[in-house]
């Protein structure tokens, strides 16, 4: 007996997903959880470092009579930092009146005289005082430039316009373009080369840096401006021009009148 055909529903046919085995869902849920874990740990692992490096430096140098361990049976984590926030604030406060400046001043000069030490001194010295009394002379805008040859672009950070003697062999056009390398940010190269030959980026310092700390695997988001006009173009709605007025027809002129007759 022939079968008969199946009624057409007018419904598509879905295909089943294929069938997920044990352990692709176990790895799956792995990474899952991995990817949500990885950051929090990376950063209280972080955390801790820093702690416990300055609580092995700071703690040692309290008299035994301030060390919590002196009254407590166990090691109080962070303790080493609270007193250095405590030091700072107090030897800030110290500095800001007269004879505290007299005696940063005498430290200053006999740290800048001492032969090794004055190298590192002065050098630290003067980035501390770039980034602490000068904010606006910090890193402004991320750009890209051509490096190390032509078609290929390295990313960068505006420092500042081309000043002093490097500003008088070149020219005002000239900015000053640190190049930070990977993983590293902290570490690189000072560039010199015309505004005109940069593309400025939208994307802020600290995105910038982000991305080359990652290696370029953590890029911020930047929708195409282009293609967001052009969508918001195409949705709005087009008013439909409207059509010419058709010129009033002029009437007919009627037969002229004979002389010496009535017009009407």
């Amino acid at each position: 007996m022939a079968k008969k055909p199946k009624k057409d529903m007018g419904m598509l046919e879905v295909s089943k997903p294929p069938r997920v085995s044990a352990w692709a869902w176990l790895r799956a849920r792995f990474f899952a959880g991995m990817v949500i874990a990885a950051p929090i740990v990376v950063t209280f692992a972080i955390l801790q470092f820093f702690i416990e490096n300055i609580d092995k430096r700071v703690v040692p140098m309290l008299p035994e009579s301030l060390r919590p361990e002196t009254y407590l049976n166990y090691y109080v984590p962070g303790f080493g930092v609270i007193v250095l926030v405590l030091f700072l604030t107090i030897l800030g406060a110290i500095t800001t009146n007269l004879l505290g400046r007299s005696v940063v001043v005498i430290t200053d000069r006999v740290l800048s005289r001492i032969p090794i030490v004055r190298t590192v001194y002065s050098s630290f010295k003067q980035l501390v005082d770039v980034f602490a009394n000068n904010p606006t002379e910090q890193f402004r805008e991320c750009v890209l430039i051509e490096f190390p040859r032509a078609d290929s672009w390295c990313l960068g950070f505006v420092a500042a316009p081309a000043r002093g003697e490097v500003r008088t062999h070149l020219s005002e056009e000239y900015i000053g373009v640190f190049v930070p390398t990977t993983p590293n940010p902290t570490s690189g190269f000072i560039m010199f080369v015309k505004a005109e030959n940069t593309i400025k980026l939208h994307m802020s310092v600290e995105e910038g840096a982000r991305m080359i700390l990652s290696a370029g695997l953590v890029v911020p988001e930047h929708p195409d401006v282009k293609a967001a006009i052009d969508a918001a173009k195409d949705k709005k709605p087009k008013t439909e021009p409207e059509a010419p007025s058709a010129p009033a027809q002029d009437a007919e002129p009627g037969p002229e009148p004979t002389p010496g007759q009535d017009p009407n």
